[in-house]
């Protein structure tokens, strides 16, 4: 791959004429200490997690004050098995290191859930291939170019 995963998304978004801003900052490696060096609210952070569920990976999107409920969502699609992908399914499907993760499962060639209560939050932020690049942009922007399936999964 000859563009990072910031320069990926950065011509992605702009392709489909979405507006976002760039945020560049000493690394972060949790919600919390990005939600800080960002000074946004950390219900806006957009925390993407890799997850297999009967076999198939997936990314869920979800505020980042919030936790996957695993079990709910589990039993809500009749799914067998639900877990994170480990540090080394993560690296081999997205080439990156956890918490550097941006919520757009389709440049990884996976679905995208996100929880719609992140639209609570007019801005969204999140991490963009890198521990030190933030996006910003707008939740209805996000779905525009994601078009993710929104739903309830998180607690």
């Amino acid at each position: 791959m000859t563009q990072n995963t910031f320069q990926r998304i950065e011509s992605w978004l702009r392709e489909r004429q979405i507006d976002f801003d760039v945020l560049r900052h000493e690394p972060v490696y949790t919600s919390a200490e990005a939600a800080e060096v960002r000074g946004a609210p950390l219900a806006s952070g957009a925390k993407a997690l890799v997850c297999k569920a009967d076999g198939q990976f997936m990314m869920f999107v979800l505020p980042a004050d919030r936790k996957l409920a695993s079990k709910q969502v589990r039993g809500a699609r009749k799914w067998k098995s639900l877990r994170f992908a480990n540090r080394e399914e993560l690296v081999e499907l997205t080439g990156l290191e956890p918490g550097s993760v941006p919520p757009f499962g389709s440049l990884f060639d996976l679905p995208t859930l996100c929880d719609r209560r992140l639209g609570e939050q007019q801005r969204i932020n999140f991490n963009a291939g890198d521990h030190t690049i933030s996006l910003s942009m707008t939740f209805e922007d996000y779905v525009t170019a994601e078009q993710p399936e929104l739903g309830l999964f998180a607690d």
